[in-house]
């Protein structure tokens, strides 16, 4: 009897032994094993919630360089009439899905919370990677399900695409031997259709810094304040026509006010309906400028009007390789063409090859018209504290940068632990 139970126990060892060695050869297909059948897909959006897009669609494996990607979704955005945001996200096939390419929109209001902007933008992009999916093992794992609504009845606009924005601010900090304080307020009224455009707006701010040193305190205050009108008018796919009207004061500037009115007319040799990706726009303005003064300036004038021309050229080019803004402006005064002013701006961010990008930003200025600068000479504490323009015939700005990554060319995991 007991050699019978010594054999049963010794041959249910043996089944369990078995069993788990048998499960441990042929494990269950996991999560990570069936990913690697699913699309490869590259966001490229420099504004779009990543963790978000990542725990929302699980059915497509994000890598970090566009070129190990099976799917480019390149997301571009502009603002619509309304201050909300239009995205346009174009997929490009790479690899197995050379040739499928889409192009799908989706706009948020300006009433939007950042959550359902990101909802949204996640919803449009989710239906344009499930076609790529469906061409992969895994389309058997994916359902589609269709929310029927019902269809709103017309409504009739009541602002008739009025918008109105009004916005305030302040910052203060301080410690036991200093104290500032910024304080902004805004208002602006905007129309916005298809073939008319009407922006407003009128800004107020004032800077005050508090320093104390020893039994000195020294207090420095700068005040500003502008209203901005633009209208615009759209004659064709090309072509654009419409005036600007400005008013302004700046103690920085040494401005009491200034008005300038400047009729113009833009060509872009894109169409506009491209401008998401591309714009090559030419902008020339004819302007009438009055100016009157705080301080007498440095040519003996308390107020004077000038007649002027600003012309400017840029080239925007938003594609999977990089983008690329390069703006270039030139002005001058009819009365004295040796007043003029040059402006270059320039941004580039190129992916070079695997992993390496190029990014390159720079600014320079010729400045030939500073007709406010005051009579004088400026105080150590104008200079310090930047209360005053000086005197100058050039300003730059530069930042030059490459940037390498290696290592997995995934990205699918979403770890919050102590922020990110």
């Amino acid at each position: 009897m007991k050699t019978l139970l010594a054999a049963f126990y010794i041959s249910m060892v043996w089944a369990v032994l078995f069993a788990t060695g048998a499960s441990a050869q042929t494990p269950p297909p996991n999560n990570e094993e069936r990913m690697k059948a699913a699309p490869k897909a590259f966001i490229d959006c420099n504004i779009c919630d990543m963790d978000f897009i990542r725990t929302e669609i699980t059915f497509v494996s994000y890598v970090r360089d566009r070129k190990d990607a099976g799917v480019h979704v390149l997301v571009t955005t502009q603002a619509t009439g309304s201050n909300g945001t239009e995205y346009t996200l174009s997929f490009s096939g790479q690899g197995q899905f050379a040739g499928m390419n889409n192009v799908l929109q989706y706009v948020s209001n300006s009433t939007d919370t950042e959550a359902e902007t990101r909802t949204g933008l996640v919803r449009i992009l989710k239906a344009g990677l499930v076609a790529y999916a469906a061409k992969t093992p895994i389309a058997d794992r994916i359902s589609v399900s269709y929310q029927d609504q019902v269809k709103p009845a017309e409504v009739k606009d009541r602002w008739n695409y009025w918008i109105f924005s009004i916005n305030g601010n302040g910052n203060f900090d301080g410690e036991k031997q200093s104290r500032s304080s910024y304080l902004y307020g805004s208002f602006s009224a905007n129309r916005v259709t298809q073939g008319f455009k009407f922006r407003s707006s009128y800004s107020i701010s004032k800077s005050t810094d508090r320093f104390s040193y020893g039994q000195d305190t020294l207090i420095s205050t700068s005040k500003s304040h502008g209203f901005n009108l633009l209208a615009v008018k759209s004659l064709a796919d090309h072509w654009s026509a419409g005036a600007s009207f400005n008013t302004s004061s700046s103690t920085y500037n040494n401005i009491d006010i200034s008005v300038k009115a400047a009729p113009a007319i833009e060509y872009n040799f894109f169409p506009y309906s491209k401008s998401t990706r591309k714009q090559l726009r030419v902008l020339w303005k004819a302007s009438y400028n009055y100016y009157r003064y705080n301080e007498e300036t440095i040519f003996d004038k308390r107020s004077e009007g000038l007649w002027g021309e600003n012309v400017s050229v840029t080239l925007e080019l938003k594609e999977k390789w990089g983008t690329i803004y390069n703006s270039f402006e030139a002005s001058h005064y009819f009365k004295d063409i040796a007043k003029n002013r040059m402006v270059l701006n320039s941004e580039v961010s190129i992916r070079l090859f695997k992993g390496l990008s190029f990014n390159l930003y720079g600014s320079y200025s010729r400045i030939r018209d500073q007709l406010s600068l005051p009579k004088g000479e400026a105080t150590l504490d104008e200079i310090l504290l930047r209360r005053t323009q000086l005197a100058t015939s050039y300003r730059y700005y530069a930042s030059i940068g490459l940037s390498y990554a290696f290592g997995s060319i995934f990205s699918n995991v979403v770890n919050p632990r102590f922020g990110n």
